[in-house]
């Protein structure tokens, strides 16, 4: 095996003469047409990123990709174009790939640490574009907070709420908690609590149950209205009148079918007990003292009072 050569020495000039024996045109000439094939790869590089990318969302919108979810990916795609082209302009300009790839690995480690939450609320934005547990209008509740869908973006979703307040949660919220969608199907179930007396006519209330189900306009016929009774209460035995509904109508019938209820079993002489608890109270202990004495008795023995004495004849 044959040693090393030993690296040749570069003379450094150190006098007038050996400065002027330099070539700086050539030098500079040098420098200039690599500063030149540099600015050349950049714009053109640029130029077709642009058009590369256009194309990719050319290709997702025949695709019928969600314009969310279509918009991120053309930023990603063109913003990794412009590093290779970055990075091609470097090595053109002489700069060594080594320095170029360590200064990208340093300053991706950086970023990656300093936006880590920032990543994560982006890779939950593209899950939720890319699962659709939800879409723009629909009516959830997600993170806690009911609202209206009115924004999906990559970092965050923005809410309405019922009260038309705007509510901005960010995506990494929203992934990591039970989603709740109100408005996923045409129809929804409405069920109607109510609690009648022991002593009332169940199937008279069953009926009047249905026939105010019947009577309303937005109550749907398939799956029929049904009565059930659910428990027996400590005052009243518990009903519950169950209906269908389009979503959209839920929350007004919901309404007129309680309003409807209450008058309709009042109407018919049922009643709606309020809770209520009996009391006995007994006057005499089990050996058939009198209460009273036997309390006189007790304080006495505590020596709060005096106990009382026989009465002199």
């Amino acid at each position: 095996m044959t040693a090393k050569a030993p690296p040749v020495p570069v003379e450094v000039p150190t006098t007038l003469a050996d400065l002027k024996g330099i070539d700086w045109l050539g030098m500079a000439q040098a420098a200039g047409l690599k500063l030149v094939g540099a600015l050349l790869v950049l714009l053109i590089g640029i130029w077709l990123a642009k058009r590369l990318s256009n194309a990719l969302d050319r290709a997702m919108t025949r695709g019928h990709m969600e314009a969310t979810l279509r918009g991120f990916l053309r930023n990603i795609a063109y913003a990794g174009m412009v590093v290779v082209v970055t990075t091609s302009a470097l090595f053109t300009l002489g700069v060594s790939p080594a320095s170029v790839l360590a200064v990208l690995g340093a300053a991706g480690l950086a970023i990656g640490l300093a936006l880590k939450d920032s990543l994560s609320n982006i890779a939950s934005g593209v899950m939720l574009i890319m699962q659709r547990p939800f879409r723009v209008g629909d009516y959830v509740q997600a993170a806690g907070v009911e609202g209206t869908v009115d924004q999906i973006r990559v970092f965050q979703t923005r809410l309405r709420t019922i009260d038309n307040r705007t509510v901005v949660l960010p995506n990494s919220l929203i992934t990591t908690a039970p989603i709740v969608n109100f408005t996923a199907n045409p129809r929804r179930r409405i069920d109607i609590a109510v609690g009648v007396g022991y002593d009332d006519d169940l199937q008279q209330a069953r009926e009047t149950l249905l026939g105010a189900a019947a009577a309303h306009p937005k109550v749907l016929k398939e799956p029929a209205p049904e009565v059930l009774v659910v428990a027996l209460g400590e005052s009243s035995v518990n009903l519950e009148l169950r209906v269908w509904a389009k979503t959209g109508d839920v929350l007004r019938t919901r309404s007129d079918l309680n309003e409807a209820v209450r008058n309709d079993i009042i109407g018919r002489g049922l009643s709606i007990p309020y809770p209520q608890r009996d009391l006995h109270v007994y006057h005499h202990d089990a050996d058939g003292r009198p209460l009273s004495d036997v309390l006189v008795k007790a304080v006495a023995d505590d020596g709060d009072v005096a106990r009382p004495g026989k009465p002199k004849a």
